[in-house]
């Protein structure tokens, strides 16, 4: 999964007594993110159609997106409930009574944990160059792989975010090679025009 990409967005309590819920939204349409630097990083724009056919039957909530720990809840048995609206993609857990979860639930209600995160790849994009800092338009989400309660250390080390900033070097290189040939083409295209019509007039 090389082009599986990790983002950050906020988590939160709803305070429903005796029961162990987690919301927020996981993605928010609409809104511009600057992944990694204004040196070597891009603006990331989610579109409200991102969605429309993205691949979401069995998503699980992870912690930190990890495979070693505990899923913390789940689509497939309707403890992990997706909703798109107009503001973006909403995660509603109801967390079953696990120890795990209810640790999970202490640090997130103490505020050690305070961040949700999702992975996904992409189908579709447009990247924008007219800016200093390139923005990205992600028309569409193919899969959406999981929703996880992280910590932000983690999120900072991962490969997949590391993976993400070199697959915008490679997309913005291979734009920029398409561009040159595009250019290379249109001035072959003008010196064939110039060449036939210095041969028309020399035969006339």
């Amino acid at each position: 999964m090389k082009n599986k990409e990790i983002r950050m967005s906020d988590v939160k309590l709803e305070e429903t007594e005796g029961k162990m819920i987690l919301e927020g939204y996981a993605i928010v349409f609409e809104q511009q993110t600057l992944i990694g630097d204004e040196d070597r990083g891009f603006k990331e724009i989610i579109d409200r159609t991102a969605l429309t056919d993205t691949l979401m039957k069995d998503v699980p909530m992870k912690y930190n997106h990890a495979d070693n720990f505990l899923i913390i809840a789940r689509t497939k048995n309707k403890s992990l409930a997706l909703e798109v609206d107009n503001i973006g993609l909403k995660v509603h857990a109801e967390l079953v009574d696990t120890d795990s979860n209810k640790n999970i639930y202490k640090m997130v209600r103490s505020g050690l944990l305070d961040k949700m995160s999702f992975s996904f790849s992409v189908s579709k994009q447009m990247w924008d160059r007219s800016e200093k800092i390139p923005v990205r338009r992600i028309l569409g989400i193919e899969r959406l792989y999981d929703v996880s309660i992280v910590d932000l250390p983690a999120y900072d080390g991962t490969s997949i975010y590391s993976r993400s900033l070199e697959l915008a070097d490679a997309e913005l290189e291979a734009m920029e090679l398409a561009d040159k040939e595009l250019i290379e083409k249109e001035n072959k295209k003008k010196a064939e025009l110039l060449r036939t019509k210095i041969h028309i007039k020399s035969s006339i």
